[in-house]
């Protein structure tokens, strides 16, 4: 894996308490899941994370209880953006905790800016701070796409801008990137099921939701097709493409929490206003969590 980036990132999720507050021994066995299940690196305050509902306070205290239980295993990325471009370049002016490897960072949702305001907001934040950064575009939450030449004209100019998180599910568009990035710059996935074929098509990886609940098989699929393992990694991926899909029938995060508190990780417990899925949503889960694990016995 040449860029620092490859492989599977996984975006963690944080869990509550019943009460409502953050479960701090519940993030600490989710940290130490992940990591032993072989992610090559973690992805704090993400979309994932529920970090829109998280207090200021709330937000260092995940990312230095994560940073504090990896201890330098894997890679950290932190997630700072936002619609605000001043306050994001404020917080990558004071500084990011002894760790932080990577910042990801989203196209600015809600303002819906153009193509130039996007180039105008990324270097801001790139210049913002030394650490590389992680461009993040996905229009299903933001509203806005960023464009292929957007993205590559970013690539170009700032040195230190080294990836782009894609969720647009433009595989069109992704194939433009690669095609004209320059040598360092990466494409990752920001789509669990489209992974395995964005790396065929010569992605580099994923920041990935399903790995939160199967770190092992989903970054095994990831490592077989960076390695032109494709029967390999079709196997894991069909194996796991169900699950994927229903994890997001309801909205994320709230399908990988029900499968974590399934599988004993953490309470199901969210954040408004998002709430939990279904029960026959839930019941669905726990029968393909049954079914992988009996496929996945030696």
């Amino acid at each position: 894996m040449k860029h620092k980036f490859s492989g599977t990132g996984v975006a963690l999720i944080t869990p509550f308490r019943p009460d409502g507050n953050v479960d701090i021994p519940a993030l600490r066995k989710l940290v130490d899941h992940v990591v032993t299940g072989g992610v090559e690196y973690l992805v704090a305050l993400g979309t994932t994370s529920e970090a829109a509902t998280l207090s200021e306070d709330e937000r260092m205290l995940v990312l230095e209880t994560i940073l504090e239980q990896n201890g330098g295993r894997v890679h950290t990325v932190a997630g700072v953006g936002g619609n605000n471009t001043a306050e994001a370049v404020q917080k990558l002016g004071k500084g990011l905790p002894k760790g932080v490897d990577g910042v990801l960072s989203v196209v600015p949702y809600y303002n819906k800016p153009t193509q130039d305001g996007m180039f105008a907001h990324f270097s801001a934040v790139a210049q913002a701070t030394d650490l590389p950064v992680i461009l993040y575009n996905v229009p299903g939450r933001t509203a806005s796409n960023m464009r292929a030449q957007t993205t590559l004209k970013l690539a170009h100019t700032f040195s230190n801008i080294v990836a782009v998180k894609e969720a647009s599910g433009d595989l069109l568009q992704m194939m433009e990137i690669i095609a004209g990035k320059p040598e360092g710059f990466a494409l990752l996935s920001g789509d669990d099921a489209l992974t395995q074929p964005i790396i065929a098509m010569g992605g580099e990886g994923v920041v990935s939701v399903v790995a939160n609940a199967w770190a092992r098989p989903f970054s095994d699929m990831v490592r077989h097709q960076l390695a032109n393992r494709t029967q390999e990694a079709q196997k894991l991926h069909y194996l796991l493409l169900e699950t994927i899909n229903l994890l997001f029938a309801e909205g994320n995060p709230g399908g990988i929490k029900a499968l974590l508190n399934h599988m004993q990780i953490c309470e199901n417990v969210l954040r408004l206003p998002l709430v939990k899925v279904t029960e026959a949503l839930s019941e669905k889960l726990l029968q393909q969590m049954n079914l992988i694990n009996q496929n996945l016995k030696p």
